[in-house]
């Protein structure tokens, strides 16, 4: 199923903290220290890396703060799973496509909680 838990699709050009890429291009994100590596159109491949940071917050701002940048980070995976589900059969994109809501729903948790500390501040 394609149901669209997705705030947005996020097309080919977007910005990585490195460069900006505005063509088609398949990649792999960097967790902790692995390799980010875009495949272009034209088969042309290269590398580059992003990290991760597993730190805990160390005020309540800042924990806010972190959480809406994950949320943010994880519908961005969210979009680039989707459009990748289109790469494969119909069952399998089914499955990831399935996935993906799962993911969507989680991200609607996530966001109803930031409401929520939102609220609280108010």
């Amino acid at each position: 199923m394609c149901a669209e838990n997705i705030k947005k699709n996020a097309p080919a050009d977007h910005e990585h903290e490195v460069h900006e890429h505005d063509h088609e291009h398949t990649h792999e994100h960097e967790h902790c220290g692995h390799c980010h590596t875009h495949t272009h159109a034209d088969g042309t491949t290269h590398s580059h890396g992003h990290t991760h940071s597993h730190a805990t917050a160390s005020s309540p701002e800042e924990a806010l703060a972190l959480l809406k940048y994950m949320l943010d980070h994880n519908r961005h995976h969210a979009e680039e799973l989707h459009d990748l589900a289109h790469s494969f059969d119909a069952v399998t994109a089914d499955l990831i496509h399935d996935a993906v809501d799962k993911l969507g729903e989680s991200n609607d948790l996530i966001e109803q909680a930031l409401s929520l500390i939102e609220n609280a501040k108010a």
